[in-house]
C-alpha cells in the first residue's frame, strides 16, 4: 500500500493503517524526541502524544509538501509544548550576547559523545540549540516556537555552545597530555 493510500485509511481511523504508518515513521520520530527531551521515558511520552496529535489532525493534512516534513513538524511542536509551559527561559538584552565558535576534533570526539553532552544541556539551552543548529529554525522562528524574544534565543544558543565548547575541550585536553607524555 503506498503513503497516500495508508494516509487515506488513516483519515478514515482504521487502526491497521494506524499502526502501519505508527511503524513507518516511530524510529524518526522518536529520534527527534531524544533531542528535544530530558530522558528515554520522557521522549517515548512524546511520541506517543506527538502520534496521538497526528491521527487527531491527519485530516487537515491537504498533500502539499512533504508529508514526513509535517508529522516532523507536529513532533517538535509536541515537544516543545511541555517547556513553553514550564517558562525555562531567561529575558535577557540582546546587547549582552557573545557569539562563541566551537570547534571539534572529529578524530578525538565521538557522535555518542558529542549527543550525550548536547543531551545534558539544560531544557533552554538544548532547546534552542537543536531547533537552531540541528534542524534549521531561525532566531524569528525559534522564538515564536517557544514564546519567547529572539534576543533570549541568540542568548540561549550562545550559552549551549559556550558550555559545549568546554566540555569538548575538557575532553580534547586528557587525549593531548596522553600523547605528549609518550
Amino acid at each position: 500500500m503506498g503513503l497516500d493510500q495508508l494516509i487515506k485509511k488513516c483519515k478514515q481511523n482504521n487502526a491497521t493503517a494506524q499502526e502501519q504508518l505508527y511503524r513507518m515513521y516511530s524510529s524518526k520520530l522518536f529520534s527527534i524526541c531524544l533531542k528535544y527531551s530530558n530522558d528515554y521515558p520522557s521522549a517515548e511520552d512524546t511520541l506517543q502524544d506527538a502520534f496521538i496529535t497526528i491521527f487527531e489532525k491527519i485530516t487537515q493534512y491537504k498533500h502539499q509538501g512533504s508529508f514526513e516534513g509535517w508529522i516532523k513538524r507536529i513532533t517538535i511542536n509536541t515537544a516543545l509544548q511541555k517547556y513553553r509551559k514550564q517558562k525555562v527561559f531567561d529575558i535577557v538584552n540582546e546587547e549582552q550576547i557573545e557569539e562563541v565558535e566551537v570547534e571539534i576534533n572529529e578524530e578525538e570526539i565521538s557522535l555518542d559523545y558529542l549527543l550525550q553532552i548536547i543531551q545534558q544541556l539544560p531544557d533552554r539551552y538544548r532547546l534552542v540549540f537543536n531547533l537552531y543548529v540541528l534542524d534549521g529554525y531561525s532566531h524569528k522562528e525559534i522564538a515564536e516556537m517557544l514564546e519567547i524574544s529572539t534576543g533570549t534565543s541568540k542568548s540561549n544558543l550562545a550559552r549551549a555552545r559556550g558550555i559545549l565548547k568546554t566540555k569538548l575541550e575538557n575532553k580534547q585536553e586528557p587525549h593531548v597530555r596522553a600523547i605528549d607524555q609518550r
